[in-house]
């Protein structure tokens, strides 16, 4: 049996009642809680130094009543705020054993008969600590955390581990199979790793042998999957785990101190100093609590989405300014990055540009909707089956509802908008890029006139500072030509400012970004601009990444194209923008 749940109906609790005004507030708060953990709104929840019957919390049954030692707290009770979840991890083991006696009232829903044989009763409650947590976090996966926290206080109390060296686990059968129940049922019930437990499990084997320990794994396995409420199969494992260690089932048995099978005392006496046993189960309680320690407690989701606005508002803001310092004022003054004038458009350049307006316009061509309906009045195709239907009905004096004529309507589909954006790297390595992304630029601009579907486009080149080649929502009459001979790639900015011109980050319209580079970056350029790229494509942005190389570096999650042919530019961003266009159908 274990210390912290009571199965004698005859105790009502509390043992100590919350005097303070705030363990009084902090008891009230807690019960506000529990009803979402255990599934249950008839729980009442009281909090105060040494309460708990000697466990950090005790669950009474026969008054729906949870107990808990506020001495395990930690912290200032008049701090806490048990509805926000981020700060439960200051109080993280006992909000684990609240969650543990929340398990208890949720699911060990069985009650052994009077007359059952007490050894018998406490294999089947030892059994039980493994079965209820297995069970509690299959319901609620995120509540698995708070019962690692909490590990360490429940089993230390169940096994009198700290209290005293006299009273801790010997290497006896009896302290070998508690322990056994305890901690390696509890590995596989997925509290617990077998990781963390393989100290114990050594020591429990050399003590009970393989054979029997294997006998004693299947018990608990089996209790895993027995039903909140059934006790007839809980006790029957009880009486096999009795069976096994050669337990009688009559003996009588204090909490928490199982029988020894052998019926007799150890002439020696318990030691003064810690068994192996007891070392060993200490080491692994220390390692779950340094290991729970350094896991990341379950987020308020509230919160985390709260979170995440905040941070997507201020990446939209930082876009936005990026864009102003972009496309209204060309950038930086003074600095490098430079573009080398304007040139007249060639005439196979215009004609790019209509060929590319025509492909977005059958990229954009949607099929009608067809919806068939049926009505009792025309207009619509008549069914003679219908009109039989509706006289039957109404000789017989039914209401009439049968619906003879039936149209199909054709609704056309509403074309997305396009956006797209072009940065370029002028990087001293990128020279090769400078006539045919200039003319790409171009190219897919006037496109954006000569196509019926909505679309826009912005492009810039980047190295030291960030400027645009051309400017969303005006298509140059000229083709902008620029130097590449810097040695630094602001992409971060760049795109921001794309982001910032045409929204690439907000739905509603089939997005690309088009980035021309060998990849070639410092480490904070890159970390920046993988983030800001990242956050991009999780926005539904596609990303094309045009190099020339197979061994450039390009950032991860774009769709990489080499380019054989640098002739073939603006072909490949034409395809890529089509291809948007079409998957946002």
């Amino acid at each position: 049996m274990t210390t912290h749940i009571t199965i004698d109906p005859t105790a009502t609790g509390p043992a100590v009642f919350p005097a303070r005004p705030e363990w009084l507030t902090l008891s009230v708060a807690l019960a506000d809680e529990v009803p979402i953990i255990a599934d249950r709104d008839d729980l009442l929840v009281s909090v105060a130094p040494g309460a708990g019957g000697g466990a950090p919390a005790c669950f009474y049954p026969a008054r729906a009543l949870i107990e808990v030692d506020g001495n395990h707290l930690g912290v200032d009770p008049a701090t806490i705020d048990p509805a926000n979840l981020s700060d439960r991890a200051r109080y993280a083991p006992a909000w684990g054993a609240l969650t543990h006696e929340c398990g208890h009232a949720k699911h060990t829903a069985w009650e052994p008969p009077h007359d059952a044989p007490p050894a018998v009763v406490a294999a089947a409650m030892l059994l039980e600590e493994p079965r209820m947590e297995a069970a509690h976090v299959r319901r609620r996966p995120d509540d698995r955390h708070w019962l690692r926290a909490c590990v360490k206080g429940i089993v230390a109390a169940d096994l009198h581990l700290f209290a005293d060296p006299a009273t801790a686990p010997q290497l006896t059968p009896a302290d070998a199979a508690h322990t056994a129940a305890l901690l390696l049922g509890r590995a596989d019930g997925g509290v617990l790793t077998r990781a963390e437990v393989a100290q114990v499990a050594s020591v429990v084997e050399d003590v009970l042998g393989a054979e029997v320990l294997d006998k004693l794994r299947a018990v608990w396995r089996e209790a895993l999957c027995t039903a909140d409420d059934d006790a007839t199969t809980m006790l029957d494992l009880g009486r096999r785990w009795c069976e096994i260690l050669g337990t009688d089932p009559n003996t009588p048995a204090e909490p928490g101190t199982p029988p020894d099978p052998s019926g007799t005392p150890d002439p020696d006496g318990p030691t003064a100093d810690p068994s192996p046993l007891a070392d060993a189960i200490a080491s692994v309680l220390n390692e779950v609590a340094a290991n729970v320690a350094q896991e990341k407690a379950p987020e308020d989701p509230a919160a985390v989405a709260a979170a995440e606005r905040a941070a997507e508002d201020a990446a939209e803001r930082t876009a936005r300014k990026s864009a102003r310092l972009v496309f209204a004022a060309g950038g930086p003054r003074r600095g490098g990055t430079k573009t080398a004038g304007t040139r007249p458009p060639e005439q196979d350049e215009r004609t790019a540009a209509r060929v590319l307006a025509r492909a977005l316009d059958t990229a954009g061509i949607r099929e009608r909707v067809a919806t068939k309906s049926t009505s009792e009045v025309p207009p619509g195709r008549l069914r003679m089956r219908g009109v039989r239907a509706a006289e039957a009905q109404r000789a017989a004096g039914a209401v009439v509802t049968a619906e003879p004529f039936t149209r199909v309507t054709r609704t056309p589909v509403i074309v997305p908008p396009l956006r797209v954006g072009i940065a370029c790297d002028v990087s001293g390595s990128m020279g090769w890029a400078r006539a045919h992304v200039a003319s790409a630029a171009w190219i897919l601009a006037n496109a954006a006139r000569h196509t019926r579907v909505p679309t826009q486009t912005a492009s810039v080149i980047f190295g030291r500072h960030v400027r645009p080649l051309t400017h969303p929502g005006r298509p140059p009459a000229e083709v902008t030509e620029f130097y590449s001979n810097d040695n630094w790639e602001d992409i971060p900015v760049a795109l921001d400012a794309l982001d910032g011109a045409l929204g690439l980050s907000r739905p509603g319209a089939a997005r690309l970004v088009v980035i021309v580079s060998d990849g070639e970056y410092r480490h904070e350029p890159r970390r920046k601009g993988q983030k800001k790229l990242d956050r991009l494509r999780e926005s539904g942005c596609a990303a094309l990444w045009l190099t020339t190389s197979a061994n450039d570096k390009p950032l991860s999650g774009a769709t990489v194209h080499v380019l054989t042919d640098h002739t073939t530019t603006a072909r490949a961003i034409g395809h890529a923008a089509t291809a948007a266009l079409r998957a946002a159908r």
